[in-house]
């Protein structure tokens, strides 16, 4: 099984190069940034839609039906997207895509020198605190940052930034249940 593993894992690497490689000449970071988000969210689509994931899957269909599926489906998408998950559909490893997703994030910084930091806050970022977590971060990690901001009213202040697996969560929702965790230890252990 070791061997079938190491194909898999080619394999994904394989799918993720060819789209970043695609999207970048294609259309540079933009392509690359919009194909990122496309494949997080189709990611999650392909999890609650189980009508979609099973006709991409079903062995009933030949190879080029699931592709075409694929095609008509994902068609919004960015091109070099949408063939390569018509070509995973047609060999029938579309359930491969959030190994890809993952090792496509890898390959952007690796290959591009780029790490998108995810910054979720309560309001808009102003442009002097945004070139400030920029620069903080590009001089953190060594490379290009390209910052991909959020806004989430539930966080009540504060910052939440992620990179990849990394995250700082500064937020106000997340110091208060810290304090609420640590208040109750004190009261159930009989502290304080």
């Amino acid at each position: 099984m070791p061997n079938n593993r190491l194909i898999t894992k080619e394999k994904i690497a394989a799918y993720a190069s060819v789209l970043l490689d695609a999207a970048n000449t294609s259309g540079g970071q933009d392509a690359v940034l919009e194909v990122r988000e496309q494949a997080e969210k189709i990611v999650s689509v392909m999890r609650t839609n189980v009508d979609l994931s099973g006709a991409l899957e079903d062995a009933a269909y030949t190879p080029e039906q699931r592709a075409q599926i694929a095609r008509a489906a994902f068609a919004q998408c960015n091109p070099a997207f949408t063939e390569v998950l018509a070509v995973m559909a047609e060999r029938g490893e579309i359930k491969l895509l959030p190994q890809v997703r993952a090792s496509y994030e890898n390959q952007v910084e690796t290959k591009l020198n780029l790490c998108i930091l995810d910054v979720t806050t309560v309001v808009e970022l102003d442009d002097h605190l945004r070139d400030i977590i920029k620069q903080k971060a590009e001089s953190e990690l060594g490379m290009k940052v390209v910052l991909r901001e959020r806004i989430d009213k539930s966080i009540l202040g504060g910052i939440i930034m992620s990179a990849g697996d990394k995250r700082i969560d500064a937020s106000v929702a997340s110091q208060l249940n810290n304090a609420r965790i640590v208040l109750k230890k004190k009261t159930d252990g009989g502290e304080c």
